[in-house]
């Protein structure tokens, strides 16, 4: 056969040689020009990777090889083909990052910055930002590593609360929102949506899975925290730690959300729970009834109270705070 993928199907009626040839060329190039991420199993992109994405979109469940068919129907030449291809590619690829947790990232902070009249969105693919003041032609073309290491500067900012659907907490946005700055401040240009989440994921932790402690081995024996990393949320249960050990286990999930909020109102409260502002606020209230009896006994307050704060502040996504495995 001396024709192309058009002419393969128009004879065949199926993909062949020439179809794949021109589905895995066309993913390169929407790779090339979006910049999307490589597929789950793979560091970076390679035929491999290209394969994978081609077979995932010819064995997709209801659609199949339909896209295929589809797409020829409407061509009348191989160059159509070829632009009716790129665009189902595409949209494909936009769908798998929107499921990653990535994806997820990149969207949450696109929505934010559409929100502030501080960013701005550079028109094209694939989606930048940069600061409104500076100029429209500029785009940063530096190492990720350098904007990386610009957003470990930024001090007094971090994250205790992650909510995966509704409005982002308050002290979450300040957070985002300072350090975006100052990463945006330092590019002089606009950057990859893409390369601010790798940002983001690296200077908070965001997506890092939850770290788990195991309290016994197999055999049944107990396991020295000090051994796996978690003596200091197992303190010496004569002191501060101790005592805020006791009240870590008297606090409900939500209890435990909230902890490192107890300045903030029901509103602010109902956010970070994702629940109704009058629930919320009967919550916060019982939080800080509980807390007020239990730090009422002579013993100090602060020193607990700080043992506490700790217990929110590793890992920085589990829910709870510290998430411990039972064998």
């Amino acid at each position: 056969m001396t024709g192309g993928a058009y002419e393969e199907l128009s004879q065949t009626g199926e993909p062949g040689p020439k179809t794949l040839e021109l589905l895995l060329r066309m993913v390169h190039q929407v790779r090339r020009a979006s910049g999307f991420p490589p597929p789950e199993g793979y560091t970076q992109w390679s035929d491999d990777a290209a394969y994978d994405v081609i077979t995932a979109m010819l064995t997709r469940e209801g659609a199949g090889q339909k896209f295929v068919t589809a797409c020829f129907a409407l061509a009348i030449s191989d160059a159509t083909l070829e632009r009716l291809f790129l665009a189902s590619i595409k949209n494909f690829l936009i769908d798998e990052a929107k499921k990653t947790p990535r994806g997820k990232l990149r969207r949450r902070i696109a929505r934010l910055m559409s929100e502030d009249t501080s960013f701005r969105r550079k028109p094209g693919s694939p989606p930048r930002w940069a600061l409104s003041g500076l100029s429209e032609d500029a785009v940063w073309q530096g190492d990720l590593d350098d904007l990386i290491a610009e957003a470990s500067r930024v001090d007094g900012v971090g994250i205790t609360r992650w909510n995966h659907s509704g409005p982002t907490p308050r002290k979450t946005v300040q957070a985002l929102m300072t350090v975006l700055t100052r990463v945006l401040r330092h590019a002089q240009g606009a950057v990859r949506e893409e390369d601010l989440a790798k940002v983001f994921e690296s200077r908070f932790g965001l997506l890092a899975p939850a770290r788990f402690a195991t309290l016994f081995a197999d055999d049944g024996a107990f396991v020295d925290p000090a051994e796996t990393g978690t003596a200091a949320a197992l303190a010496d249960s004569t002191g501060a730690g101790g005592d805020a050990e006791d009240i870590w286990q008297r606090l409900t999930a939500n209890e435990r959300l909230l902890l490192p909020y107890l300045d903030e109102n029901a509103h602010h409260a109902a956010q970070l729970l994702e629940i109704g502002q009058a629930q919320a606020g009967a919550v916060l209230a019982g939080l800080k009834e509980k807390l007020r009896l239990a730090l009422s006994e002579d013993r100090d307050r602060e020193a607990v109270m700080r043992a506490l704060l700790r217990r929110c502040e590793d890992p920085p996504l589990s829910r709870p705070c510290d998430v411990v495995r039972i064998q």
